[in-house]
């Protein structure tokens, strides 16, 4: 399949700053942009047939007045829409299946507008094995830049990318996300990696204080190590790392509420109750200010 773009489109003033913001994406990579809207099947007996009828229309509408904006914004892009049938988290999922990106718009903590519900966008960040990104209405309508959040030609106050590492586990597929993503946007990036000693750790570090700086360095070396092959295959690329004790969810939000893109990752494996997503991404998802994508890595 030719690689694309895909947004979920509904109503909601959040579903038009994700189509605003995959927009910029698509452009950058230059591959089209797919705007789908997923009508829920079958449409139970409560709902009469004429009016099932008319949201399909409505919603046709809708695909139709935001492909136009997109294509004012950004001449030469080349988008599409579908209307698709059936449940929304696997309608979703398949479709982020084949894109190279999906962009959803999020409400984060307090809710989702439309068939973006929480379980819904959940599901598709928990199940999807390509990066999904959640976008806000008026954090970022479109990329990693400033400007003016209605324009399609800006995002909010935020710059730069920040991205969340472990360095005690392999996540080449998101550090290959991120960077790729600043230097298409010719962005800063900034790499956090969180530490804390482990509670064997509590009476030595009273006895002798020097164990605490001594951890720190070595999270320091390790992320060095981590991002040095990085650094190589995008030079152009400018990059900080900071290697901070404390909960990695709260320093990756704090990070957040200056930038105009956070990355987190989520490892692909299975759960016996369902898509598993980490307490960062959690976090990330419901309390970053910024756009967050999650990247599925091994």
């Amino acid at each position: 399949m030719t690689p694309h773009v895909t947004v979920g489109m509904d109503e909601s003033p959040e579903s038009l700053a994700a189509a605003l913001w995959a927009a910029e994406e698509a452009s950058l990579l230059d591959v089209p942009l797919h705007l789908i809207h997923v009508e829920e099947w079958p449409v139970t007996a409560e709902v009469p047939v004429l009016s099932a009828e008319s949201l399909v229309e409505r919603y046709e509408t809708l695909l139709r007045a935001t492909a136009d904006r997109v294509r004012d914004d950004r001449p030469g892009l080349d988008v599409t829409t579908e209307m698709a049938r059936g449940r929304a988290p696997a309608e979703l999922t398949a479709a982020a299946n084949e894109a190279e990106v999906t962009v959803l718009g999020s409400r984060g903590l307090g809710g989702v507008v439309g068939f973006l519900i929480g379980s819904v966008s959940l599901a598709v960040v928990g199940r999807a094995r390509r990066p999904v990104v959640l976008v806000r209405s008026g954090s970022a309508s479109s990329g990693a830049g400033s400007g003016d959040a209605g324009s399609g030609s800006g995002s909010g106050s935020g710059s730069g990318i920040v991205l969340g590492v472990d360095i005690e586990q392999p996540c080449d597929p998101l550090l290959a996300f991120a960077f790729g993503e600043a230097a298409r946007r010719d962005e800063e990036l900034r790499i956090v990696h969180s530490w804390s000693p482990s509670p064997a750790y509590g009476y030595t570090a009273i006895l002798d204080p020097g164990v605490g700086s001594g951890l720190g360095r070595k999270a320091t070396e390790g992320l060095a190590e981590m991002v040095r092959p990085w650094r190589s295959k995008f030079p152009a690329v400018r990059v900080t790392e900071q290697a901070v004790a404390g909960p990695a969810a709260a320093a990756l939000v704090d990070a957040s509420r200056s930038a105009g893109l956070l990355v987190v990752g989520r490892r692909s494996r299975r759960s016996p109750v369902g898509p598993h997503l980490g307490h960062v991404a959690h976090a990330a998802i419901h309390h970053s200010p910024a756009p967050v994508a999650v990247v599925p890595f091994e």
